[in-house]
């Protein structure tokens, strides 16, 4: 992401033989444009050298009167005058851009042709562009303006309405976007204009628009001015401004822009090819159990919602605990207004429409802020753009976690910062930046976290290597970090306050000592790439198949480096080559093993790993943050070798980047044929067997190494409760986080005896804890489905309910009610 005073200008001017261009559109000027060409002459005549060589170019727009012969003239006694023609009448916007392309100086003035605004203006404005700006524009709303000739009343208040609504909706913090008496940089004017649109009055709004997109600061400059009579601007020409810029808002789509989503679409798409198949009966196996949790989760939101119960809670897990759920991140952002979609699908099918658009419009999302922001080259923002959500890490997050891969947010949030940055209506920028943040939350909390740990890694890096931008962006920012603050808080405090503090909450999570990357993820290959995908060394290397956090593999770490040595001089390059090698770094976690030995180092992930919200963060994820900042630096770096002239250096820098992309492209998630849910669910038996409010109790109880029940519950409707469960709920007295229900002694030995097939010596003892257990569960039926040790499970139920079970509906069931 680039700092708000960050450039991208082309260098193709014309030789700098001419240090000042006078800008002069004329249509139909024959009577006005004499004395002003005369006034503009003398007055850079007698100005001596305080201007340098100069020049001023007049373009005639397909005038039908004498303004060409007037021109003529003039250009016959003094050569530095110019006439640029064209054929036809096409508006004020085009003859500026064919002025602007055409000159040749290092600064550019352009001025109508009534000079409503004297040429001694120039001066006020040349020195404020020796300041330092890359504009300076004359204004007659500025204080210290002078109006020395008034509009009639009628007109004067129509040309204010307009003027405050193009500023409101186009350039905020410009008080007089029309005043047409500017002084611009010469280079980046005749790149702002190669690169404008409009023909029309509008074209001052497009090239202050482009300025400040570009980071280039705009000084307003007071000025006198006086209307002058026959004027060719009407009151009703800022309606036309605004019904250019919105054309220009609806065409800056452009064609590479739509090509571009719909690859990230097809992209997603293929990825999980497999699920689409056949959605309710395919089923991702990399995902572990997590696919059954999500399915759940988006399942039990839409039946709160429909039945206009609390989305933050439910008891149909956990029995009769229940289940936290704004503590468990079922992301009520998507599954409260998909309701009616979850309801009429269902979650198997909703849930796969999540991750497949929402991946599509994360990778998009990224596309939008490296265009920009960082690069104009809309191949070079597609590449990066597609590394930063199809990464390794992502891709891996894809099988199970819409949470880490639904983050179209984060750009819009980056970007609505960048804007407090440059100053950019602080006010309305900081509500929205709260609005996008209270709505983050109810997407996921953990990634926002990481997000705002990348962010602040790189503005700590950029503020180090450009104390002047920080020293200019820290006040903004922070009044509207506290706009944010103000507005998101009391959107989320009670669901926070719910989260950390209400029902079945939680301190922390337990993820056990070995949750950050070992070094050689970094390097290594991930299991889904297609071309070097390696199972076996990412299974050794990572915490399961859903948390591959690295694995950006060796061409491309080296890639990265050599863009960072090559372009090193770039403050952009330095600030996101720090953030991805500290990202890196903190994601091997508190402590690390050197590679090929028994050492083990510090890391720095230490002073944060018990700090509030850090401890439940695992901390290989944290490599995530490397995905978009090494798909910008390889955006900078394909943006400089497109524009080489050097097709040599073109063809062996894209063979490396190719080289470099083609070993982590990604392969299709694997996807199976779903387990059947067992006739006695699928039919609805289980209803004769359930009193009110009764729980059917599966066999051994769900939790996060088997939550089939789960895809049970929600094939039955959600109709009955369940003990156990797969979600973060607290254990013991310190009530910290574990992936399920707190045990019992009863749910302990039956998981026991479904990982090791061994049946304890049941008796008395385990007789009524058993029954005390099933009270506690308000247990009415038991159900044990066929797997593997099922018979050595029947016999430890037949034993603790003191009679065998029965076969129903493809399971084996014990009625406790006698």
């Amino acid at each position: 992401m680039s700092a708000p005073q960050a450039t991208n200008v082309r260098k193709n001017v014309p030789a700098a033989s001419v240090d000042l261009s006078v800008v002069v559109p004329a249509h139909n000027e024959e009577q006005r444009l004499g004395p002003t060409l005369e006034a503009i002459v003398g007055y850079l005549g007698d100005s001596g050298s305080r201007f340098g060589p100069w020049e001023v170019l007049v373009v005639d727009d397909g005038s039908t009167d004498g303004t060409r012969d007037v021109v003529t003239a003039v250009a016959a006694r003094e050569r530095r005058v110019r006439l640029v023609t064209s054929a036809e009448n096409q508006g004020k916007g085009h003859a500026l851009r064919l002025g602007v392309l055409a000159s040749r100086g290092r600064r550019v003035l352009v001025t109508d042709a009534d000079l409503a605004t004297p040429i001694e203006e120039l001066e006020a404005l040349d020195k404020a562009l020796a300041d330092g700006p890359s504009a300076a524009i004359g204004s007659r709303s500025a204080p210290g303006a002078t109006i020395e000739r008034h509009q009639s009343r009628a007109r004067e208040v129509l040309g204010r309405a307009g003027n405050f609504l193009i500023r409101r909706i186009a350039v905020p913090g410009i008080r007089d976007t029309q005043c047409g008496f500017k002084l611009f940089d010469g280079e980046r004017a005749r790149e702002a204009f190669g690169e404008s649109r409009l023909r029309g009055w509008g074209i001052d709004v497009e090239i202050l628009q482009h300025f400040r997109r570009s980071g280039w600061p705009v000084a307003e400059v007071p000025v006198r001015w006086a209307h002058q009579p026959g004027s060719k601007v009407r009151p009703w020409d800022y309606a036309r401004v605004l019904a250019e810029l919105t054309a220009l808002k609806v065409r800056s789509v452009r064609p590479a822009d739509l090509l571009a989503v719909a690859a990230f679409l097809a992209t997603a798409v293929c990825l999980y090819a497999g699920r689409w198949a056949d959605p309710n009966h395919r089923y991702l196996p990399e995902s572990l159990q997590d696919q059954n949790q999500w399915e759940w989760f988006f399942a039990v939101t839409a039946d709160n919602v429909a039945h206009l119960r609390n989305p933050l809670f439910t008891a149909l897990q956990g029995y009769p605990d229940g289940v936290n759920l704004m503590a468990n991140t079922v992301m009520l952002g998507l599954t409260v207004p998909l309701t009616p979609v979850t309801l009429l699908l269902g979650p198997a099918i909703t849930l796969a429409l999540v991750m497949t658009v929402g991946l599509a419009a994360t990778a998009t999302a990224w596309y939008r802020l490296i265009v920009k922001r960082v690069v104009r080259h809309r191949g070079a923002a597609f590449v990066g753009a597609a590394l930063a959500a199809f990464a390794p890490p992502m891709v891996s997050h894809a099988n199970a976690h819409p949470n880490f891969i639904v983050l179209f947010m984060i750009p819009l949030i980056i970007e609505r910062a960048l804007r407090l940055c440059g100053g950019d209506r602080v006010v309305r920028n900081g509500v929205v930046l709260g609005l996008m943040l209270a709505y983050q939350i109810f997407l996921g909390e953990e990634p926002l976290l990481l997000a705002c740990i990348g962010m602040v890694l790189f503005a700590g890096a950029y503020a180090v290597l450009r104390p002047d931008v920080a020293k200019a962006a820290w006040r903004p920012l922070l009044k509207g970090l506290a706009i944010g603050a103000a507005v998101c808080l009391p959107l989320v405090a009670l669901p926070l306050y719910w989260q950390f503090f209400g029902p079945q909450s939680y301190k922390s999570v337990l993820h056990g000592d070995n949750a950050g990357n070992s070094p050689l993820a970094l390097l290594s290959f991930a299991g889904r790439s297609l071309v070097a995908g390696n199972d076996a060394r990412a299974s050794a290397l990572s915490l399961n198949p859903t948390e591959q956090n690295a694995f950006y593999g060796w061409p491309l770490v080296a890639l990265a480096f050599a863009i960072v040595v090559r372009l090193w001089e770039h403050v952009l390059v330095k600030a996101l080559a720090f953030t991805a090698a500290a990202a890196a770094l903190l994601s091997l976690g508190p402590r690390f093993r050197i590679p090929l030995s028994d050492s083990t180092l510090p890391g720095p992930w230490a002073l944060l790993a018990d700090k509030p919200l850090f401890e439940s963060v695992i901390e290989g994820r944290v490599a995530m943050i490397c995905a978009p900042a090494l798909g910008m630096l390889l955006a900078v770096a394909i943006e400089r070798l497109v524009r080489t002239p050097n097709i040599g250096n073109q063809f062996i820098g894209l063979t490396a980047i190719a080289a470099a992309l083609i070993p982590i492209v990604p392969a299709p998630l694997k996807s199976v044929d779903r387990a059947e849910v067992p006739a006695f669910i699928a039919d609805g038996t289980w209803r004769s067997y359930l009193g009110k409010d009764e729980t059917l109790v599966p066999i051994p109880l769900p939790d996060s190494g088997n939550a089939e029940a789960l895809h049970w519950q929600t094939a039955a409707g959600l109709g009955f409760r369940l003990p156990g469960g797969y979600f973060n709920g607290p254990y013991g007295s310190e009530r910290i986080g574990i992936y399920t229900a707190s045990p019992r002694y009863t749910s302990n030995m039956l998981r026991d005896v479904s990982f090791t097939g061994r049946v304890p010596v049941i008796g008395r003892n385990w007789q009524a804890q058993a029954r005390a257990d099933f009270a506690y569960w308000k247990a009415g039926v038991l159900v044990l489905p066929p797997q593997q040790y099922q018979d050595q499970l029947r016999q430890a139920v037949d034993k603790l309910v003191g009679r065998p079970g029965r076969w129903v509906g493809g399971v084996w069931v014990w009625d406790l009610h006698g």
